[in-house]
């Protein structure tokens, strides 16, 4: 009986709780994971663009799902994603700025043109760019919730009218993350909406900051790190031309034997580091050693934008 009476007790409690919304003040390691999902987004976007992107939390609120999602009423891109092991489900949102801001970004621009401000539709290639992203940033909220618990946030569906994107009962109360990204000399934002019955069985878990990284960077330390990295030797190897052989080739391989290849002079050699392209560059002698004059960079996040638009 008295476990019983016990277990109707929570029920009771956590229905409450629903009732009045959770108290974000008493919740501090909320602060703590959305920084850490921040901090987690912007060092996997440095790998896409050639700018810098800037995100920062600015703000977590409480309120009712239809109330915050009025404010961004043909005004954003919703990703509604399946949180598994929560048996429930989270928004994340794009508004037009950040769209706007971040395929400029991709497709290399360098902020000289004049911010776009058009409230036309958004186009395929806008979608399929924000659908990249909240890939993205569900993988970064999986390692950013991972010091509380342990989820998977699968991606269902991207929407682009706020009433169609619905997680629960419009009514519900929720919580919202909304986050401050710039690049370019301009900005937009990011907001991240969970149900409050998500949070609520792991409220515990978050009264206390359990984070165990560093909150002050020694700047004396960081300086050596960075003149030890810059310090660090590298091995570069120039490729004329490469050949592909069969191993039947290879075997009857004989000594003295010579391997024509297709280059000319004017081929363009390919410098690279541990396998990986860096430089196109022409080859030349100076005081009787070949030497190589770089041509051009080879942009390796190239290919991914052009499978992008492709697709």
């Amino acid at each position: 009986m008295n476990a019983a009476a016990g277990a109707g007790d929570g029920k009771v409690r956590d229905r409450l709780l629903d009732t009045t919304g959770l108290s974000l003040d008493r919740l501090p390691m909320l602060h703590v994971i959305f920084d850490r999902m921040a901090t987690i987004w912007v060092d996997g976007f440095r790998h896409l663009a050639a700018s810098p992107a800037y995100c920062s939390l600015s703000a977590i609120e409480s309120g009712r799902i239809n109330e915050i999602l009025e404010m961004y009423e043909s005004n954003a891109i919703a990703g509604v994603f399946q949180a598994v092991q929560w048996d429930n489900q989270v928004l994340v949102g794009f508004d037009r700025d950040f769209i706007f801001t971040m395929v400029e970004v991709l497709l290399g621009a360098d902020g000289t043109e004049p911010p776009i401000d058009d409230e036309r539709a958004f186009s395929t290639i806008e979608l399929r760019i924000a659908n990249m992203i909240f890939e993205q940033l569900g993988k970064a909220m999986r390692t950013a919730f991972s010091l509380v618990t342990n989820t998977h946030f699968k991606l269902e569906r991207s929407e682009t009218r706020m009433d169609f994107a619905v997680i629960g009962r419009r009514n519900s109360q929720a919580v919202v993350a909304k986050f401050l990204v710039q690049s370019l000399n301009r900005g937009g934002e990011i907001f991240v909406l969970i149900p409050q019955s998500a949070l609520t069985p792991m409220r515990q878990n978050l009264v206390r900051v359990i984070s165990n990284e560093p909150n002050v960077r020694d700047p004396r330390w960081s300086k050596q790190i960075e003149s030890e990295v810059q310090r660090a030797e590298v091995t570069l190897k120039a490729v004329l031309e490469k050949r592909y052989l069969t191993l039947e080739e290879i075997a009857s391989l004989e000594v003295g034997q010579t391997i024509r290849l297709q280059a000319s002079p004017k081929t363009l050699v390919t410098l690279e580091s541990d396998d990986q392209a860096l430089f196109t560059c022409f080859l030349g002698k100076s005081e009787g050693a070949y030497s190589l004059r770089i041509e051009e960079v080879i942009d390796n996040k190239k290919d991914i934008i052009e499978d992008l638009l492709s697709q």
